[in-house]
């Protein structure tokens, strides 16, 4: 179906108003930059052609997705979408739109099984998406990674707008041209960040809309009823401190002080990450994700965790005791968010992250309570504040979290446990390559789902695995073309010899954090293939040698990954670096490196990003290459400016098949590198592996010439 609108679009009539209801060693960074929340891989590509014919020696052709999209059997209505838009005329609701985000209440980008309410409602599985309903349409918008994905998963009820794409407009655009003036648009408050949420309304007022907080119940959860997965109950566990490096108490020491010099008195952090490396805790109630739900309010003389007690063992609540902090229950952070505006506390938000729930809770409570005229601006940056650290009245303090930022900088501790899992995961590695290569030769059926099975497997017999770190992407041919396919047992493709395989996977290990993509032919690939895959391999290696200055954001960096295939008139729909945490999320920010040019957060010396450029034609093929990386200082000879310069060291260390090289291709610097980097990954990994493994790592890593 079209994603463009036609102007013959239906308007719809609105219901009547009601109102709203109510370097080395550990240091905070606080750096107020924009947080780019989602990670790495980035929706835009754009073109005003069907077709983009390249000239070249392998006559490579890319097709946009729009041009394969299966058109829809018609406009029944399926039974979720009745039993929801019955909802929007209930008394205090009465909304003429509603929206469902990806996210959970803390903006992750995996989320517990019991909200995911945008999977439930659509039927689409990726990660990154917002489905909007009205009385009589429904759409769902997604980025490039999940295009040909949401073509498969989407039935006719839905129509499928390609973020990014020319012509595509926003959700706001789209409901300001569907719905009559004056409409309300319902959201749930606890599933958009406060930012997220004032533009959607100031885009929206465009239309003379009225955006509704409905906070006493999640729509979509009404009609989810019984079916609904219960809330996880797993226990959380200590992160050790020789993974950790630093201690519980020395971070929030450090974060007072950010406090203090902010002029404020609280934060509350709602980032499950930032909880989990704060407090030195891990949790298990996101699959991949080893963190915990929970919400954290830090005061400059307390601490308290909201938190369902019943995934506090003995040793974490002995742990969460000595370091000062307090329980309280999950559910009660509004009220404790009031209490703090009532006794005068000048609270920290980043409303890139915090909920707009939390947030409208504490700005109203401001207005309840006097202060003086030298402290009423609720939008003042700095307070003075008294030897309690309370200042004449409340008022905010909006700033980007200081924790995410000195997390995404690793201590020692972290690098070496980050190191040390990558050496294991890149052994598990070897040996799972070398098996399946044995299978195919010998013309075994396998499908996509069996092979990552046995991937797991693998990994499972190293020492600290604990997960995986995102859902392994497993795809024989085209289905290497859908960024971020999840292949089903009962609909994927068998690993065909012939054709192009791409594995992006990871692994979440008691002292780090590893992901990791490469894309293999077990056959005799074509020319196009080989001159396509040499090209994502000279933006890998040219991103991998880049040395920049510091304090060099990120997107500066993303033309050396796509260059080479510019020259060519190619390019790929996502981002070409995330960042990654230690033994935590496996996308984490604040830094990216990526096409996008509004996250201008610096990138830092020990700060853990991916390299991965990639190729995609839809419906043929896929490839990409991705290690990590970690930032680190450069020697170079001169400091013009009397700044030092910065450049990456590698975390992965897995071959990279020589067979998709074309070497006429390649500089003799390219050439070299790749030598370089096979012989420091016979040199790392050989002393882990024997056997067939351990041959298929020889063979793997022979040096190529260049003639």
């Amino acid at each position: 179906m079209d994603s463009s609108l036609s102007a013959s679009t239906t308007m719809l009539t609105c219901s009547s108003k009601l109102h709203h209801y109510p370097p080395r060693s550990f240091r905070f960074l606080s750096f107020s930059l924009p947080i780019f929340r989602k990670l790495g891989i980035c929706p835009k590509f754009l073109s005003k052609s069907p077709n983009l014919t390249v000239r070249s020696s392998s006559s490579i052709t890319a097709k946009p997705s729009w041009e394969f999209q299966k058109k829809g059997s018609g406009k029944e209505q399926d039974n979720k979408l009745r039993a929801l838009r019955e909802i929007f005329t209930r008394p205090g609701v009465n909304v003429d739109a509603y929206i469902i985000p990806s996210q959970d209440a803390h903006q992750s980008e995996f989320i517990a099984e019991c909200y995911m309410r945008r999977t439930y409602i659509s039927g689409f599985t990726g990660s990154a998406g917002t489905a909007v309903v009205t009385k009589d349409k429904a759409a769902l918008w997604t980025d490039g990674r999940y295009f040909l994905q949401a073509e498969k998963q989407l039935n006719s009820s839905w129509d499928l707008m390609r973020a990014g794409n020319m012509g595509v407009p926003t959700p706001s655009q789209w409901l300001n041209t569907v719905l009559a003036p004056g409409c309300r648009i319902g959201i749930d408050p606890f599933l958009f960040s406060s930012d997220a949420a004032k533009e959607f309304k100031e885009d929206i007022s465009k239309g003379n809309h009225e955006l509704v907080f409905l906070y006493d119940f999640n729509l979509v959860d009404e009609i989810w009823k019984e079916s609904r997965p219960n809330p996880p109950k797993e226990p959380i566990r200590l992160h050790d401190l020789k993974y950790a490096g630093v201690n519980v108490s020395s971070k929030l020491s450090c974060l007072r002080s950010e406090l203090r010099n902010a002029g404020a008195s609280a934060i509350v952090i709602s980032m499950l990450d930032e909880i989990a490396w704060l407090l030195n805790l891990r949790g298990n109630d996101i699959r991949h994700s080893p963190v915990m739900y929970a919400y954290l309010v830090v005061e400059i003389d307390g601490v308290k965790l909201f938190v369902d007690d019943t995934k506090v063992t003995p040793e974490v609540m002995e742990h969460l005791t000595n370091a000062g902090i307090e329980l309280r229950a999950y559910e009660s952070i509004l009220s404790e968010i009031e209490s703090l505006a009532a006794k005068g506390a000048n609270l920290w938000l980043d409303t890139s992250s915090v909920n707009a729930a939390i947030v409208n809770a504490y700005e109203s409570a401001c207005y309840k309570y006097p202060w003086d005229s030298a402290t009423k601006s609720r939008k003042k940056r700095t307070a003075n504040l008294d030897s309690n650290g309370q200042s004449g009245g409340p008022c905010a303090v909006y700033r980007s979290s200081p924790v995410s930022l000195s997390k995404a900088v690793k201590n020692d501790a972290e690098l070496e446990g980050m190191r040390n899992c990558h050496l294991r995961d890149a052994a598990a590695l070897a040996q799972f390559w070398a098996w399946l290569e044995d299978e195919i030769q010998r013309d075994v059926v396998l499908t996509e789902v069996e092979v990552a099975d046995k991937l797991l497997e693998f990994r499972s017999h190293q020492d600290g695995f604990l997960d995986t770190s995102f859902d392994t992407i497993s795809g024989s041919g085209a289905n290497g073309a859908i960024i971020h396919y999840k292949p089903e047992s009962d609909s994927c493709s068998t690993v065909d010899g012939k054709k192009l395989f791409l594995l992006d996977s990871g692994g979440q290990y008691i002292d780090g954090t590893t992901d990791i993509t490469r894309t293999v032919h077990f056959g005799e690939p074509s020319a196009r293939e080989r001159e396509c895959f040499t090209r994502v391999l000279q933006g890998h290696i040219a991103l991998d040698q880049a040395v920049f200055p510091e304090n060099t954001p990120g997107f500066v960096l993303d033309a050396f990954a796509r260059s080479s295939l510019w020259k060519v008139g190619l390019d790929y729909r996502h981002g070409t670096g995330h960042g990654v945490g230690a033994a935590l999320n496996v996308h984490e920010g604040p830094h990216s490196i990526s096409f996008r040019f509004g996250n201008i957060t610096p990138l830092l010396t020990g700060m853990i990003v991916s390299n991965e450029p990639g190729y995609y034609e839809d419906h043929h093929f896929g490839i990409r290459i991705e290690n990590l990386l970690y930032v680190k200082e450069e020697d170079t000879p001169n400091r013009f400016g009397g700044i030092g310069y910065l450049g990456f060291e590698k975390l992965t260390f897995v071959p990279i098949q020589t067979k998709l090289v074309d070497i006429s291709l390649l500089s003799v610097a390219e050439v070299e590198w790749l030598n370089s980097y096979h012989l420091q990954v016979w040199e790392k990994v050989s002393p882990l592996l024997d056997g067939s493994a351990r041959q298929w790592l020889w063979n793997n890593t022979q040096p190529i010439i260049k003639l």
